[in-house]
């Protein structure tokens, strides 16, 4: 078994190579068609190993250079359900990209499905692997695939403003990561994740270590888009054409989240188990800020795509609130929650794609009433449904995953969490709500001055605007297929209580370093039924009609007669129009976000893990 696990990651650069050496020679067809077939061998191959390791990692040691007395010589990729499902996550949403873009490049196709299959090689080495350097190396890898796919139409001033930010904030980002991996590696003389774990367990925590957890967080936090560092990512998720969105808005994001969960809990655990409640209490007070800020930004903008950019980063922050309780119920909801809210957020990308194939526009405004014609009826029903299972509808897609994460905030004491996790799901989900209804039902005016300036309609020549000539069916087959393993996650039999036991078993650190370094399989947490609560049904409820009547509300207020009076509209339009005013696209603003944002985090850790 384990030697599938290269191949995981080995099966795609090669086709990448492949493909930029000869692709050229070769129609388009079948660069697209042997894509597709990697991709979808990388999900199969990624699932077995879901499958392979739910009992025990399957560690795989390159060259065969295992372990001597406790000390890892080689370089070993440690396969874990939640590493895997990441990496069957990706290979289903590559697979889907690839079918909806079947013809979508034509000049330049074999170099799109060379960087996309590097892209996906290169998430699934970083899902897999056990070193930290190695972590490093694979997301950079990634992100640089990212910055071109993201870039591809350089000619548009937008595009290659957002993808300039996109590089440059990431680019940040990655130093800090990089600096805080050299001084993990000063003080511990490993980059093993469970060497390094285990060398810090115990010892007392001194600035060096403070250092190095700061670097590391901030350093993914800014990949995974938490606020304040969070500028760059609607700037380049919205300018990414369709088919690589589906792969930025899905996966890319959440990859920072899980990067943190790994390097805390293999890494530096059980060196700061006596101040548990101070990285509890940031973590959670910034995934909480990331979640309401996305939410409310997503509820000002007309553009879909950077409307779904901010549905990202809210969602995100939701995901950071269950990782930080440092709760087993937490991670496994967050894990659940990353792969239901990947999928359904990769269908509305697709569905947005669409739209402005079929309809000629990304702004909703623009739209209004576009879609009212019934051979547009399975596109709206795309919409609604997309609208209702990121507002967590019962019990479908994120509401076990959502449920999971109220449960251990309760149970962790931060029972204030629920109800603004909750807002930042109604938030959300009345965003898509409303552009549902106002495209689809004609509903609402078509001037909105709460919502952020427009963009330009498509230039000619961009992709999405050409390829009207493909058949509806193709094009909604993979958001549809998408919708259903979205909405279906959380039907899976048992599926919570593995979930939670596999996120016990993740949390393990002493567990995970004597089966890594010494080949001890650590005992398998209890595998406890999970039995939904009241509380769980109610949030649920509020949660599906707060999004359906703050849809209505502001589809309908005009009719209503709310705000009508200049004062009362100015309460909501001032503030909007501050936090509105903060995301100015300017570099520079970004950068200095950034900073102010890694010293509070410098200050707040280095006085209360001290």
């Amino acid at each position: 078994m384990t030697t599938l696990v290269p191949l995981t990651v080995a099966v795609p650069l090669v086709a990448a190579a492949a493909i930029a050496a000869f692709g050229r020679l070769s129609p388009a067809w079948i660069d697209n068609l042997a894509a597709t077939a990697v991709a979808a061998t990388v999900t199969v191959l990624a699932t077995i190993l879901l499958v392979a390791s739910a009992h025990q990692d399957t560690i795989h040691w390159f060259s065969g250079w295992t372990p001597r007395h406790s000390v890892a010589i080689g370089i070993a990729f440690t396969v874990d359900p939640i590493g895997a499902g990441l990496a069957a996550l990706a290979g289903a949403l590559m697979t889907a990209a690839f079918i909806f873009s079947w013809g979508y490049f034509e000049e330049v196709a074999h170099l799109y499905y060379t960087m996309m299959l590097i892209f996906l090689g290169a998430l699934a080495g970083f899902a897999l692997t056990g070193d930290l350097f190695n972590l490093f190396v694979f997301f950079e890898l990634m992100s640089v695939s990212a910055y071109a796919l993201t870039g591809y139409r350089i000619s548009q001033p937008g595009v290659l403003q957002g993808a300039i930010n996109f590089a440059v904030t990431n680019t940040i980002g990655a130093y800090m990561v990089a600096l805080g991996i050299a001084l993990v590696y000063g003080r511990t003389g490993a980059l093993n994740m469970a060497q390094a774990g285990e060398a810090l367990a115990g010892k007392r925590v001194d600035g060096l270590v403070i250092a190095a957890l700061v670097l590391l967080t901030v350093g993914f936090l800014i990949k995974a888009g938490a606020v304040p560092f969070h500028f760059w990512l609607s700037d380049a998720y919205a300018v990414a054409p369709a088919p690589v969105g589906v792969l930025l808005t899905g996966i890319m994001s959440d990859l920072g989240l899980h990067a943190i969960a790994r390097v805390y809990w293999d890494v530096f655990s059980g060196a700061t188990v006596g101040h548990a409640g101070a990285v509890r209490g940031l973590l959670v007070g910034v995934g909480l800020l990331t979640a309401l800020v996305g939410g409310v930004m997503s509820l000002l903008q007309s553009d879909l795509k950077r409307l779904l950019a901010f549905v990202t980063i809210s969602h995100g922050g939701i995901f950071l609130v269950g990782i930080g309780l440092l709760e087993a119920r937490g991670l496994a909801g967050a894990s659940l929650y990353v792969v239901a809210d990947g999928a359904l957020k990769g269908a509305f990308f697709l569905a947005v794609a669409v739209a402005v194939i079929r309809l000629g526009s990304s702004d909703e405004l623009r739209l209004h009433g576009r879609g009212k014609h019934r051979r547009y009826l399975g596109l709206g029903l795309l919409f609604a449904v997309c609208g209702l299972g990121l507002a967590a509808l019962p019990p479908f897609g994120p509401f076990l995953s959502k449920s999971l994460i109220e449960e251990a905030a309760r149970s962790a004491g931060y029972g204030f969490a629920v109800p603004l996790v909750t807002l930042a799901t109604v938030l959300t989900g009345a965003a898509v709500l409303r552009a549902t209804g106002r495209i689809f039902l004609g509903l609402g005016p078509r001037r909105e001055p709460l919502l952020s300036a427009q963009p330009d309609e498509p230039e000619k020549g961009e992709p999405e605007a050409e390829k009207s000539r493909r058949t509806r069916i193709v094009l909604l087959l993979p958001a549809v297929a998408l919708l259903v393993i979205g909405l279906g996650v959380s039907l899976a039999p048992g599926i919570a209580a593995l979930a939670v036991q596999e996120a016990a078993r993740f949390q393990d650190r002493a567990g995970y370093a004597n089966e890594v370094l010494r080949g001890q399989l650590p005992p398998l947490p209890p595998l406890v039924p999970h039995v939904y609560a009241a509380a769980d049904w109610a949030w649920g409820a509020v949660s599906v009609a707060g999004s359906l009547g703050l849809a209505a509300l502001l589809l309908l207020r005009g009719r209503l007669r709310l705000f009508s009076r200049r004062g009362r509209f100015g309460l909501v339009r001032r503030p909007a129009g501050v936090l509105t005013a903060w995301h100015t696209g300017a570099i520079g603003d970004y950068a200095a976000w950034i900073c102010a944002g890694a010293a509070a985090f410098s200050v707040v850790w280095g006085v209360l893990l001290r």
